[in-house]
């Protein structure tokens, strides 16, 4: 019966900080809590939810619930990612293939219209 009750209380002390581990580790890494992993997921995804985070920081800032130390430190380190994640997608656009065919047709189009533009105008005078 003694073993049963150290091997309790070791293993609820264990539990308890385990516990108190995970409440107040938060309050001491921002950093891991706020860069996402932005080259697995959707960047538009990702890009929507660093603004959305990004404003929630201003709304909580203007309420006073938040000191100015901290939100100078945490817009700074949001902006950057959303610099870093416009980079990217503008990079993703720049390597897409452009399509000859569709661009000799979309050409073709708009000097046909100009052509009947240029007519019209004509025939009117």
């Amino acid at each position: 019966m003694h073993d049963i009750s150290i091997i309790s209380m070791v293993f609820t002390a264990a539990l308890i900080l385990g516990c108190l581990f995970l409440v107040i580790s938060p309050l001491f890494k921002w950093d891991s809590y706020l860069k996402l992993n932005i080259n697995g997921g959707d960047l538009a995804h990702t890009k929507e939810t660093l603004l959305s985070t990004l404003n929630e920081i201003e709304f909580e800032f203007k309420m006073d619930k938040i000191s100015n130390i901290d939100y100078k430190n945490l817009k700074k380190q949001y902006e950057e990612q959303i610099a870093v994640l416009m980079k990217e997608e503008e990079d993703q656009l720049v390597k897409q293939p452009v399509d000859n065919d569709l661009m000799a047709e979309v050409e073709r189009e708009i000097e046909a219209a100009m052509k009947s533009h240029v007519q019209k105008k004509g025939d009117e005078k």
